[in-house]
């Protein structure tokens, strides 16, 4: 193996570095996206995500004994998927439904997330230590954040969980 680091060695390295960065933005982007049912945004991330791998795969493989390529193409897989989750969480794409459980203020969040603009199915539950109120509220991802500041600023306490959905048909969404 050739252990000299000349300027185009390292260039070689970063260039193979930003070429998987790409690629594995990319594929993690079009793996979120198919999880999603957005089939054509996937098939278009997948063409471009497919020519970034066969130019860094085929960059490495042309000088497979230069140990700075190797790194460049280890450390590019490693940041791309997690650069890839930064801009899919930037993105905010599909839906969030969020469950709310609160001891004692539920009716008040139900008020403040309906004044908001907010679809909300409200019920009685039973909790660990009694009734609770337990809310249901589907939005889109974009608007996660914002429910949980206003629901915080009701009740601190409350315990709030999202998971992502897909909707099948109707019912209320804020745009």
């Amino acid at each position: 193996m050739n252990l000299s680091f000349s300027s185009e060695i390292l260039l070689s390295a970063l260039f193979i570095f930003g070429l998987r960065v790409t690629d594995q933005s990319l594929d993690t982007l079009r793996v979120l996206f198919i999880m999603r049912g957005r089939k054509g945004v996937a098939w278009v991330l997948g063409f471009f995500q497919a020519l970034v791998f066969v130019t860094a795969i085929s960059t490495v493989l042309s000088n497979i004994d230069n140990p700075a390529n190797l790194i460049g193409y280890a450390a590019g897989f490693a940041t791309g998927g997690v650069v890839g989750m930064w801009i899919e969480e930037k993105l905010a794409v599909g839906y969030s439904h969020i469950r709310i459980i609160s001891s004692r203020l539920g009716a008040a969040i139900t008020e403040k997330l309906r004044g908001e603009g907010f679809a909300v199915t409200e019920m009685s539950a039973r909790g660990k230590d009694g009734m609770v109120t337990l809310i249901n509220c589907s939005v889109l991802r974009k608007h996660t954040h914002r429910v949980e500041k206003l629901v915080h600023e009701v009740d601190e306490s409350a315990f709030i969980t999202t998971e992502d959905v897909r909707p099948l048909a109707r019912g209320f969404w804020r745009a």
